[in-house]
């Protein structure tokens, strides 16, 4: 589950298109939808688990495709938690496959500013190049929406995410499946407006909770609590459907208990991970990949 001074108005507006596209007034009157489960169990490693899978397909957001990680407003896939090559990070690729195999045995799908919705096609993608495993990390931007009222609804989440799976397993049954928890976006906001990180969220990162992040008014308290219900509904939903395939690993909240600090995330957007981040990111995929 990544501060600086005043941008330029076409940087902001870049900043706003990318991260969290659309607008809604009523950001105080959004109501909590029921939540999924939130349980983050997960089931004991099957016999059929491989810990040392040969190739690697990568799916999710800006998050695995290390936006802003190396400059500003820009993918560094190199620094990928995923696949990356730059060996600071030590990504998950590299520690699997090795430097060698990890150039021509895994590969970024990931999209920045890619939802739930748009995991079914990556899956897809993915699917194609018959990778022995896939991680997954998605949903932060589902949450990251200007307004809690445009968040994705859970039951939606739930569907784009079992018909990714579905589409996996008719295409690459055997292929196993990482599936990270998303972010704390709360955590996020908590770090970063200590870090001065305000002024460049009004920018039009992460709006639904990390706008206004100074206010610590009722109204702003609710809008912050219906984004952390919602995220924790997400991975109640990652959680379960993963628990239905043998193939299948939650990290059971790993990356959502993470706690970045300031140093773990981006100088230029306090949101998006560091390489430190990402780095840290590997780590966590690596050990639940590899448990026994």
């Amino acid at each position: 589950m990544r501060g600086r001074g005043r941008f330029h108005t076409a940087v902001a507006t870049a900043t706003a298109a990318l991260l969290c596209a659309g607008a809604l007034a009523g950001c105080s009157s959004a109501a909590p939808e029921k939540a999924a489960p939130t349980s983050t169990a997960t089931p004991a490693p099957t016999s059929a688990w491989d810990a040392s899978p040969s190739s690697l397909a990568a799916v999710g957001d800006s998050i695995t495709r290390a936006f802003d990680a190396c400059s500003l407003l820009s993918d560094c896939p190199e620094a990928s938690w995923a696949t990356g090559t730059d060996t600071a990070v030590n990504s998950l690729a590299l520690r699997l496959l090795g430097p060698e195999k990890a150039a021509g045995r895994s590969w970024n799908l990931a999209r920045t500013g890619a939802r739930m919705a748009d995991l079914p096609g990556q899956m897809t993608a993915a699917a194609a190049r018959k990778p022995e495993l896939v991680t997954v990390m998605m949903g932060a931007n589902d949450a990251c929406r200007p307004t809690p009222g445009l968040m994705t609804p859970v039951a939606e989440f739930r569907a784009s995410f079992g018909a990714a799976l579905a589409r996996l397993r008719a295409a690459a049954p055997e292929a196993q499946v990482y599936v990270a928890s998303v972010p704390d976006l709360k955590h996020l906001w908590s770090t970063g407006r200590i870090g001065g990180a305000a002024g460049i969220w009004d920018l039009g990162v992460c709006g639904a909770m990390l706008a206004d992040a100074t206010d610590l008014g009722p109204e702003a308290e609710r809008r912050r609590a219906t984004v952390s219900e919602r995220v924790d509904a997400y991975n109640g939903v990652l959680a379960e459907v993963c628990a239905k395939d043998e193939r299948c690993r939650y990290d059971g909240g790993a990356v959502h208990a993470f706690r970045f600090d300031g140093g773990q995330l981006s100088p230029w957007d306090w949101f998006h991970p560091s390489r430190d981040g990402q780095a840290r990111l590997a780590e966590l995929a690596y050990r639940r990949i590899t448990a026994g």
